[in-house]
């Protein structure tokens, strides 16, 4: 346990960061479960912007590595593109 006022205070931060970073993860993760779920084409296209500024933003934030978010959004562009 911290003894400091500044390291409590620290793990604070870090704890409503960490509850913050989950929800935004387990969100994006399941937009992206819902896209690919997706068969038509249509509806596809209109979802794939959201998700991927989704994606981004998580980047953004250090959440995921900025080339783990480039290779979600490539296979996502990838699948949405072979509907037809």
């Amino acid at each position: 346990m911290a003894n400091h006022k500044a390291t409590k205070k620290d793990m604070r931060q870090a704890a409503r960061r960490r509850e913050r970073n989950k929800y935004y993860g387990k969100t994006t993760r399941n937009a992206i479960r819902d896209l690919r779920t997706i068969t038509e084409k249509a509806a596809a296209g209109e979802k794939t912007p959201e998700v991927i500024s989704m994606i981004d933003k998580l980047a953004k934030r250090g959440v995921i590595h900025k080339n783990k978010a480039s290779n979600l959004k490539s296979k996502l562009s990838k699948r949405v593109n072979v509907l037809a």
